[in-house]
């Protein structure tokens, strides 16, 4: 495949948010892994084959408890249930990469779909090739970040407790932005009740599944109407 320069330093320059974000968050993993008894090897592994920051943070905990393998797996699916539904808006989009589709499905993260919500491409930037240089960065800051918290992890002794919330604020940040730019906010405030509803209604651990659910479907519901308002009006 050939280098599209010109893509690749606006993907890069694009990324610069997702960088700052993963570097001190996979930093961290990588040092909560060494103060758990694994080195910068069993870090980079999870972070090669799991690739999902928050279950990163909460497999930390369940491998110094012990927790056992399925309770694993169902925390797994349950906490990254969110991507079947931010992957189901791009999967055409995903298809023009060729031979990448598959792996643009699994690089797929909740800060490389923000960056693409929010794409702005300039005349000359290739769509298809914008999100896959994206992607990949976004892997290659993550994985980066994380080989050197497992190597710092003998050296620093520092308490990082709350620094997860980087990616929360990060966001929070995207979020002001597009409100500030777009007229039409209803996918913000539908997200925004459906959240704070099922987060009343679950609870913390357990409110982003049904959020996800109700906010598509009142998506979908809506999208609907006014289609057939639309042909009605014809």
């Amino acid at each position: 495949m050939k280098i599209d320069k010109k893509t690749l330093l606006f993907a890069f320059v694009s990324s610069l948010p997702i960088f700052f974000s993963y570097e001190f968050l996979s930093i961290a993993f990588g040092i909560m892994m060494y103060n758990a008894g694994y080195n910068f090897v069993w870090s980079w592994l999870v972070s090669k084959t799991i690739y999902t920051g928050a279950f990163q943070y909460v497999l930390v905990d369940y491998l110094k408890t012990e927790t056992p393998f399925f309770t694993i797996i169902l925390t797994a699916v349950f906490m990254n249930s969110r991507m079947l539904f931010y992957g189901i808006s791009y999967i055409e989009k995903f298809r023009k990469t060729g031979k990448f589709y598959p792996y643009m499905i699994f690089s797929l993260t909740d800060e490389t779909y923000a960056l693409y919500c929010s794409m702005n491409l300039p005349k000359g930037i290739n769509e298809s090739l914008y999100m896959l240089y994206v992607a990949i960065m976004a892997r290659v800051y993550w994985l980066t970040g994380t080989i050197i918290g497992g190597l710092l992890g003998g050296f620093l002794k520092f308490d990082f407790t709350g620094i997860d919330f980087c990616m929360t604020a990060l966001f929070v940040t995207i979020l002001i932005d597009k409100w500030k730019v777009k007229k039409d906010r209803k996918f913000a405030i539908t997200g925004l009740v459906c959240g704070t509803i099922s987060l009343f209604v679950f609870g913390a651990k357990s409110f982003i599944f049904p959020a996800m659910l109700f906010t598509m479907l009142l998506l979908v519901v809506e999208r609907k109407f006014n289609n057939k308002r639309f042909e009605d009006n014809v």
